[in-house]
């Protein structure tokens, strides 16, 4: 029937660009910032950030060192007036949330400054302020719809699943650096294995040589 083909059609097209608006709904950034950095930290260096945060804002640092030495840092925050508000010394990872006290500048830093020969790889994620709700409650005399509701729930689960991506890309990294590590330690004690094996072989062989060489004996006369 006609008709039918087309309703479903209408229909098909419907649902296309249903899920059109909906991911483009979901890719949509809200006005709280985030910064990931990923970096090199050499020996005996230091590295700052700065973040103009308002009052009354939350916010949330997280880094992790992802290769270097024994996979550990100095980090130090800091409010516009230079009070500490959170000191770590040789930490490999951690996380720090706080609120705001006053405007002004917030100044982070990161130090390698204990390592004499290792450079850092630090991974950091500046998160400040959080999302907007998709639907805000404001001027709303109605609940949420079904469709509103499933795409608050994506919404968060997609979140999540970005949460996760990054820790486990994190975890990929360090596991590579710690093999690619390994793997140099043994190529080395292999080789030195090799060379002493070889001085060692070479050494027996003179040894059992001299076992049965000719020893020549001289004797003397001594006259009365």
């Amino acid at each position: 029937m006609p008709g039918l083909g087309s309703a479903q059609r209408w229909a098909a097209a419907a649902g296309r660009w249903g899920c059109r608006l909906l991911a483009l709904l979901l890719l949509v950034p809200g006005p709280g910032s985030a910064s990931e950095i990923t970096f090199e930290l050499p020996d005996n260096a230091k590295q700052c950030f700065y973040e103009d945060i308002t009052q009354g804002t939350k916010c949330t640092l997280e880094f992790q060192v992802i290769t270097g030495g024994h996979y550990d840092v100095d980090c130090r925050l800091e409010d516009p007036d230079g009070n500490v508000l959170y000191k770590e010394m040789k930490k490999q990872y951690d996380s720090f949330t706080f609120t705001a006290s006053k405007n002004g500048t917030y100044k982070f830093c990161f130090s390698n400054e204990f390592s004499t020969f290792t450079h850092k790889t630090v991974y950091f994620d500046f998160q400040v302020g959080e999302d907007p709700p998709l639907f805000p409650s404001e001027n709303r005399v109605s609940a949420l719809t079904q469709m509103e509701s499933a795409c608050v729930s994506i919404h968060e689960a997609l979140k999540s699943v970005i949460d996760y991506q990054t820790h486990f890309r994190l975890r990929e990294a360090q596991g590579r650096s710690r093999a690619e590590d390994l793997n140099t330690r043994v190529a080395y004690w292999s080789v030195g294995e090799a060379l002493i094996l070889l001085v060692v072989s070479i050494g027996q062989v003179f040894l059992l040589k001299s076992f049965f060489s000719d020893k020549r004996t001289t004797t003397t006369r001594v006259g009365s």
